[in-house]
């Protein structure tokens, strides 16, 4: 283990929270459709709108939130439609969960192919999904050390992996493979009594969530998300840190175990593989190669640890890869675009005994090719990683960001305000987003 990889790991700090047993499944909601563009919404007058003025109490005598107040929340219903900016009920926490006014929101492409309708999710929801904000409020129940860990007025950061803390994978300490987030969150888009905990203003229609469903002005996270947020780091950059950065270090660490010395190359370098690169670099890595079809991309890949740089469409990524490794190909090649003629070109890059790492979502149903005679001839690891722990890493995550060694401001590359979040998916689909964009909410 290199030196900053252990500085990394004595960082860290204990992170658990309590956990409710999970409750029979409900059935999955449907879903459907194509999106395209974004108009304003008028919203209405909210005589309610200074609710982030009102005083909270942790009396056991229940919520300090009025169920008429009011909120906006960028809304997906069909991908014919545009997102739209739409009022629902503030949330109110169940015990174990906390109440976050949101102070921004990072703009994914997995939330890209829930508004596509590349991957299936229940509608209406409320997409985003790593996000800043402040705590405000929790339910009367909760466990006082959450209460404690999280008190009203805390800075936090939140990340899109929301263990439950109790399932077999959670004990083993494996909450990437958290069983009730996948069975409820992204399968049915509930929290884990199979209720969400989002509806519209007015009519009181179910509106679920993708993950916590963070584009919007408040939302409820499970405790076991959260880490707090030194006042050192602001909350739009900071953001990134629970899904950009959060699925690369899940990846180069217990996927790719990278270690000092390491070749490595990094397929896509957008918002999570641009990630990938910085915490390479900070984890010892040798050659760093950015593989990417945009030469402005690759230009910032530099700024990020980069050794060298491939464009894909001028030249043969795999061949270039061999010249630069002295035709070995690289120990750890990383896949972050999610189809499948990427996915080839990240097993083939590899090295006799290398490993490669697919960490990019791709269109449901999508299929990746690999040549079965050479994995098994020549020890070739295909490895998928979706993301970090959450309770043990997210709190190194901002160590990382706090001591300097991940460089938050760099990987942010665009603001958006929360009027133009429709707006921003569009771009991130048009390419025109060098990195990471950040939507600033409040």
């Amino acid at each position: 283990m290199s030196r900053l990889a252990k500085r990394v790991a004595l960082l860290s700090r204990s992170y658990s929270a309590a956990a409710a047993p999970p409750p029979p499944p409900r059935p999955s909601s449907s879903f459907s459709g194509r999106w395209l563009s974004h108009h304003p919404v008028v919203e209405p007058a909210r005589p309610d709108a200074e609710i982030g003025r009102r005083r909270y109490s942790s009396s056991a005598a229940g919520y300090h939130v009025s169920p008429s107040s009011s909120m906006k929340g960028a809304v997906f219903r069909d991908p014919a439609r545009p997102l739209s900016l739409e009022l629902l009920q503030i949330p109110r926490p169940e015990p174990g969960e906390v109440l976050i006014r949101t102070k921004a929101c990072g703009v994914c492409h997995s939330d890209l192919h829930v508004l596509k309708g590349e991957l299936p999710f229940a509608s209406p929801c409320v997409v985003g999904h790593e996000i800043t904000g402040e705590v405000v409020d929790h339910h009367p129940l909760s466990d006082p050390k959450i209460v404690r860990r999280f008190p009203v007025g805390s800075a936090v950061v939140g990340a899109f992996i929301m263990p439950c803390g109790s399932c077999f994978h959670c004990s083993k300490g494996h909450d990437d493979l958290c069983e009730d987030f996948f069975a409820y969150n992204r399968a049915q888009g509930t929290l884990y009594d199979g209720k969400t905990r989002l509806f519209l203003h007015g009519s009181g229609e179910p509106v679920y969530m993708y993950s916590m469903g963070g584009m919007a002005e408040y939302c409820v996270v499970p405790a076991n998300a959260l880490a707090v947020l030194p006042g050192s780091l602001p909350y739009s950059e900071s953001a990134i840190l629970g899904c950009a950065v959060f699925t690369a270090y899940g990846a180069m660490t217990h996927a790719a175990e990278v270690r000092a010395g390491d070749s490595i190359a990094v397929i896509g370098v957008g918002g999570v593989g641009s990630s990938c690169l910085q915490i390479a670099k900070a984890f010892g890595a040798s050659d760093i190669i950015a593989v990417d079809v945009s030469d402005e991309k690759l230009e910032k890949a530099k700024n990020f640890g980069a050794t060298h740089t491939v464009n894909a469409i001028k030249e043969d990524a795999i061949e270039k890869i061999k010249t630069i490794t002295g035709g070995m190909g690289v120990d750890i090649a990383v896949e972050a675009l999610g189809k499948p003629q990427t996915f080839l070109q990240c097993v083939q890059s590899v090295k006799d005994g290398g490993k490669a790492v697919m960490i990019g979502l791709a269109k449901s149903g999508a299929v990746g090719e690999v040549d079965i005679n050479r994995l098994v001839r020549r020890k070739i690891k295909v490895i998928g990683s979706y993301g970090a722990r959450t309770r043990q890493d997210l709190p190194k995550l901002v160590k990382l960001a706090e001591s300097g060694i991940f460089n938050l401001t760099s990987a942010v590359s665009r603001k958006y305000t929360f009027e133009e979040a429709a707006k921003a998916f569009q771009d991130l689909d048009q390419g025109k987003i060098i990195s990471r964009a950040v939507v600033e909410i409040v």
